[in-house]
């Protein structure tokens, strides 16, 4: 069974978020899921139990309670391709962009300050 856990400290480990999960049964895999870019805790992990039974009893009991100073929410995750929730995403449109036409010297922007500098 996998098991959501949400609302975690931003200092919390994977091997602390397998221990608070241990006295409920079997832990098989516990981890805690950062930022790829900041390297920073997200503030929630995934618990893997063999035991569907003592996965729920976790739930049960870890749901709603304090750990490190902040309430979890304890839930069964579900795959990503059920969730009901996410936006669909919207269709990427082609981006056109124009060339800008030989233009005076006394014109302004880039293409003048260029012309000014060399003329």
């Amino acid at each position: 069974m996998n098991i959501y856990v949400g609302n975690l400290p931003y200092s919390v480990k994977s091997e602390e978020l397998r221990e608070a999960f241990e006295p409920y049964g079997a832990v098989a895999a516990a981890e805690v899921i950062f930022d790829r870019r900041t390297k920073r805790s997200r503030g929630y992990g995934f618990v893997e139990m063999n035991d569907e039974q003592a996965g729920r009893r976790a739930i049960a009991e870890l749901n709603g309670k304090e750990f490190m100073g902040r309430e979890l929410r304890v839930d069964e995750s579900q795959p990503r391709e059920e969730k009901s929730e996410r936006r669909p995403e919207a269709p990427r449109q082609a981006r056109s962009y124009s060339t800008p036409t030989a233009a005076p010297a006394a014109e302004g922007g880039v293409v003048g300050f260029f012309k000014r500098l060399f003329g």
